[in-house]
């Protein structure tokens, strides 16, 4: 059996799926883009998108009652592979500051990205 994971500390969901999905033994969310759920805005910076687009991943994750450290796969999209350097230098600061371990990662340049922005992040995170 799966549960639906709705929280108002990640953006509600733009078309017909959900943020996350709890299955029990692992949580799966919904690619997270980097709107603030308070405000609905994007920041122009990758830095700042990255960091949100995280943030966003972390609150679907907490809602289930995960942690960062939970998380054992994500899935990045970004809209220009230039700004790799700069999303895994956000990605690990994000990952240390929660004491996490890295999870197991995939990083793909797409043409265009929802809201246009610049990153999308999905995770799979697991109770152990």
């Amino acid at each position: 059996m799966s549960y639906e994971i709705n929280t108002e500390k990640a953006p509600a969901a733009i078309g017909p799926y959900v943020q996350g999905v709890d299955l029990g033994s692992m949580v799966i969310t919904s690619g997270q883009i980097p709107v603030n759920p308070e405000t609905g805005d994007v920041a122009e910076d990758i830095a700042a998108q990255a960091r949100q687009s995280l943030e966003n991943v972390k609150a679907i994750v907490e809602k289930a009652s995960l942690t960062v450290g939970d998380i054992v796969k994500t899935t990045v999209f970004v809209k220009d592979l230039n700004d790799f350097g700069t999303v895994n230098a956000t990605y690990e600061a994000f990952f240390k500051e929660h004491n996490a371990a890295f999870p197991a990662r995939s990083c793909v340049e797409v043409a265009r990205l929802p809201k246009d922005v610049k990153i999308e992040i999905e995770a799979i995170a697991v109770r152990k």
